[in-house]
């Protein structure tokens, strides 16, 4: 490889790993920061009209991701990746600046805020959509994992990133969570559209308007459904009987169904069916969605955990557990950072299929330790597990990224990258519908009598306790996550006013809330844990998957499509 070509393969890996970066950082940079956003835009997150603002705040970015960054990935492949990358990045930055100036509060903040988060989203899916198709093309198949391993490391990093920076922007100012990415923006957009150029093989074609249209619909309406069904419904605790998420999921696959009849009808697909019959991009892709929906699920847990019960019983006032939460997840982000680059280096020498199981069985180790930890545990052995966790995804990470991108011809680049985003996107946002589901089902069975049992025995009157206990656990479950102590709002100041002051100190101070959600909170942790392990080595097998026959193409032999390309292996 000439040093000229060296050069502008490290001047892209830098620009588009930045850009990974900062579209990551944003979706759990607000994540963490939800309760400081709710207080500044005066909104009581424990009304349930208002449980839908905090869900599109939370999954509206997400959502967005999935749905476009396959059409974004294909537009690449045709208009050329760079312009589509630098153009994500402009809009990303105009969006951020929109964010932080809302000046509504209530409902209508919280719409501002929906609205504009869903337009960055665009410029994120820009990104993320044709950053790893960037990378492919500025690097030869010898350095390719070394490449992709610092890029994807940085892009999944970004996400645990997010909690600290939110956390502490948050002490600060809401709307600061914001505005930090505003100068990173400018200095990434304009060094974007003076340094990129495009390298790869372009390949002119009509854009498929009937594949985009029903892959949008159908993801949408699925993923839509799917959030919806977490919220109270007629009576129950979710709403998986309303006619409306029903009909969205239904619907949501019927759609999906003719996307791919149409799909393999097209002369010029956006969404080339034809590569999964590449058992090495399959099977890669099948991974990411798992080990996603694993890892994300993990990641609102351990929130949960953390703020809603064992930072409050180690002391910590609610208000500063947004910022405590994202500093005692440090391990997580460290494991990653650790793991990444080294496991994409080694994996473009020993090949990269048992690097990317591996990392996954390591994760399924991980959520089994967390399975055995009390809900008060001690802090050594918690990082311990979730720095585990974190190696475990960066060895996974990068490998699994370099089978799937290279196991793909050189003119469907912006695609492949495009799928992969979707399903890793996906799996995140079905995380949260699997997890918050399994989650509110356990904490059915324990939780109202525990509530129940509690209040009455700090002296509250049972007909008050019993109609506490037969709320929706779901109110419960986001007052743990947004570090939220909801008794004094529960019981009301008729309730307290008629109690001791002892024993009103009792029931709104820091322990009382955490003691007794803890053991209901374990009880459905186990359910979900136990499910994370379930897909770990079932992602880790599909990472094993070979091509028939042989090796075939993959990111252990050598891509004949690429000129770059040093030496075969």
């Amino acid at each position: 490889m000439t040093a000229p070509v060296e050069r502008y393969g490290w001047i892209a890996l830098s620009n588009t790993t930045l850009g990974t970066l900062i579209a990551t950082i944003n979706s759990s940079i607000v994540l963490i920061s939800l309760p400081a956003i709710f207080n500044g835009i005066g909104l009581d997150p424990l009304l349930p009209g208002n449980v839908s603002y905090l869900l599109w705040m939370l999954m509206g970015y997400m959502l967005v991701t999935a749905v476009l960054v396959v059409t974004l990935g294909r537009l690449g492949d045709i208009y050329g990746r760079v312009r589509i990358y630098n153009a994500g990045f402009l809009i990303f930055t105009v969006t951020s600046v929109a964010l932080s100036l809302d000046p509504f509060h209530g409902g209508s903040g919280a719409l501002w805020l929906i609205g504009w988060r869903v337009l960055q989203a665009v410029g994120g899916s820009m990104l993320m959509a044709n950053s790893a198709a960037i990378i492919t093309d500025a690097f030869p198949l010898s350095r390719r994992g070394m490449a992709l391993g610092v890029n994807i490391v940085a892009g999944i990093a970004g996400s645990f990133i997010g909690l600290i920076l939110g956390g502490m922007l948050a002490e600060w100012n809401w709307r600061s969570i914001f505005w930090v990415n505003v100068p990173i923006g400018v200095l990434g957009t304009l060094w974007a559209y003076r340094s990129l150029r495009d390298t790869g093989v372009r390949r002119p074609a009509q854009i498929d308007w009937w594949g985009n249209v029903t892959f949008a619909v159908g993801l949408t309406a699925l993923l839509a459904a799917i959030t919806y069904g977490i919220q109270p419904y007629g009576g129950h605790t979710m709403g998986w009987t309303s006619p409306w998420v029903l009909t969205g999921l239904i619907g949501g696959v019927a759609v999906l169904a003719l996307f791919c009849l149409l799909e393999v009808r097209m002369p010029e697909p956006m969404f080339p069916l034809a590569l999964f019959r590449d058992r090495v991009f399959a099977g890669g892709n099948a991974a990411t969605l798992l080990g996603s929906v694993a890892r994300g699920g993990l990641q609102f847990m351990l929130i949960i955990w953390l703020q809603g019960i064992w930072l409050p019983l180690h002391g910590y006032d609610y208000a500063d557990t947004p910022l405590w939460a994202g500093i005692y997840l440090v391990p997580l982000t460290v494991g990653f950072l650790a793991a990444g680059p080294v496991a994409g280096h080694l994996s473009d020498r020993f090949g990269s299929r048992l690097f990317a199981a591996a990392g996954l069985v390591v994760m399924a180790l991980s959520f089994a330790g967390l399975l055995l930890l009390p809900t008060d545990f001690g802090y050594p052995w918690f990082a311990a597990l979730v720095f585990l966790n974190g190696l475990g995804g960066g060895l996974f990470a990068a490998p699994n990224t370099s089978l799937i991108m290279s196991s793909v011809p050189a003119e469907a680049r912006g695609a492949a990258s495009g799928m992969r985003a979707t399903f890793q996107n996906a799996g995140m946002v079905l995380s949260i519908g699997v997890f918050f589901s399994l989650m509110v089902a356990g904490l059915s069975q324990s939780l109202p009598g525990a509530l129940s049992s509690g209040l009455t025995a700090q002296g509250v009157p049972a007909p008050a306790a019993h109609t506490i206990a037969g709320l929706p656990p779901v109110g419960t479950l986001f007052a743990a996550f947004l570090g939220y102590n909801p008794v004094r709002q529960l019981l009301g100041p008729d309730v307290l006013g008629g109690l001791p002051a002892s024993r009103t100190h009792t029931l709104t101070g820091r322990e009382f809330f955490p003691h007794l959600i803890s053991q209901p909170f374990h009880d459905g942790l186990v359910v979900v844990f136990w499910l994370a392990i379930a897909m770990s080595p079932v992602a880790a097998a599909a990472s094993l998957v070979r091509e028939r026959g042989g090796r075939g193409r993959s990111a252990d032999t050598v891509d004949q499509s690429d000129p770059t390309t040093a030496r075969a292996r």
